[in-house]
């Protein structure tokens, strides 16, 4: 989920109770440094809408529509 730029990190801290800190100290220890870096790169640069407030309001959902189910989390036992 951290990985997808479409999913916000609200959505991960609402399944997974991890706030932006803590996902960006998991992308930072389980990435090659050069994968993290162009992740960092891509959250920030205005292109990714990792943040709610850049998202469009039209946009209600926490995951894209071809995103598959995600088990043993509060949204999938839903």
């Amino acid at each position: 989920m951290a990985w997808e730029d479409r999913t916000p990190f609200e959505a991960i801290k609402f399944q997974f109770g991890l706030s932006e800190a803590d996902v960006i100290k998991v992308m930072r220890n389980h990435l090659k440094t050069s994968s993290f870096k162009l992740w960092r790169k891509r959250v920030n640069s205005g292109v990714s809408s990792k943040h709610a407030k850049k998202r469009s309001e039209k946009i209600k959902r926490f995951k894209s529509t071809r995103q598959g189910a995600i088990n043993n989390n509060k949204i999938s036992k839903r």
